[in-house]
């Protein structure tokens, strides 16, 4: 079962979670204006100070590192919309970042002091206290998942060095400009990228992390030399806990009053439990149904899942403290 069948089986099958069939069209003129006002393109994803400004194999080492990191950067301070002022904080260039900005300003930083931290010969190896130096924090809340990191690290390092000739380009390569060949090569090989849970009874597929990382490379590159998926329209939405409550303010989606109570309290939505679930499956389906519109109304606008979810993550971080519904909680590897 692939992302976008597993999606639609949650969301015929979900009793929390509605999608809302009549605001889609509305929803998928509003994004398509504003991604037109905004001249919303892969272009746009390199456009933050953060990102890397070469175009080589050092920068796939860096999208690399960031994606197998990349996930629960949200604080146990917050309140599942403003961010509070002493959550995990880097600084960088004199420059404060938060959420998944300050784990690229922390990759940012050790490059800039020497550490070779992009390097799986260096990361398979470094040791927690060295990792704790890297992700040091500007207030007292550290680095979220911690131990979880540095476990994940040092296994990518690792199966990089015994299996790729120590460099993601050579998983790259292997795929011959597939993204569905690269996704299935990172979910046979890198145990972490492996987001697959069980729902009525059946495998579910999500791959968030495993999917950002190509859509990252596929923006970064432009679409070209380590970028190039002929393909990668098979991406979809990548279903993490900022998108769904974008998703939530648009009216797209709907929660239930009992899973409503659950996120205004903050309770902890376990991985891989069916609220969690049908959370996400519902923002991958409605994602995919706000596309099709879009196409009907523009058959000429270049547009995917992966424009579209860069936009709606974007406008999410924008809008964050205007967010009626709270983001989900839920400690995970996976997003």
């Amino acid at each position: 079962m692939s992302v976008l069948e597993s999606a639609k089986f949650i969301a015929e099958h979900s009793q929390d979670v509605r999608i809302v069939p009549e605001a889609i069209e509305r929803a998928a003129k509003s994004i398509l204006e504003n991604m037109k006002a905004r001249q919303y393109s892969t272009k746009t994803w390199n456009e933050h100070p953060l990102q890397p400004q070469q175009r080589d194999e050092s920068t796939v080492d860096w999208i690399f590192l960031v994606d197998v990191l990349n996930f629960s950067f949200w604080s146990d301070l917050d309140d599942g919309r403003a961010p509070h002022a002493d959550r995990y904080t880097v600084v960088f260039d004199d420059k404060p970042y938060t959420g998944y900005w300050s784990l690229c300003a922390a990759i940012n930083r050790a490059l800039a002091n020497g550490i070779p931290i992009t390097s799986p010969a260096y990361y398979a190896h470094a040791s927690p206290e060295e990792f704790k130096s890297i992700f040091a924090s500007a207030t007292a809340e550290p680095i979220p998942m911690f131990d979880q990191r540095v476990s994940v690290i040092h296994e990518a390092g690792q199966i990089l060095l015994d299996k790729f000739g120590g460099s993601f380009v050579n998983c790259i390569r292997q795929a011959n400009s597939s993204a569905s060949t690269l996704l299935r090569l990172l979910i046979d090989n890198f145990p972490s990228f492996r987001d697959i849970h069980i729902f009525k009874g059946r495998e579910v597929y999500f791959l968030k992390r495993a999917q950002i990382l190509i859509a990252d490379l596929w923006a970064c590159f432009d679409g070209q030399s380590y970028g190039q998926f002929h393909d990668i329209d098979n991406i979809t939405m990548f279903a993490d806990y900022r998108v769904p409550q974008a998703l939530c303010h648009l009216g797209v989606l709907e929660y239930s009053s009992s899973l409503m109570d659950k996120l205004i309290k903050g309770e902890i939505i376990a991985s891989g439990s069916r609220d969690e679930i049908e959370i996400r499956g519902n923002s991958i389906w409605v994602v995919e149904l706000i596309i099709r519109q879009i196409k009907k109304i523009d058959p000429e606008q270049p547009i995917n899942a992966i424009l579209v979810d860069f936009y709606v993550w974007d406008t999410a971080k924008e809008l964050q403290d205007q967010m009626a519904v709270p983001t989900h909680r839920t400690r995970s590897i996976y997003y």
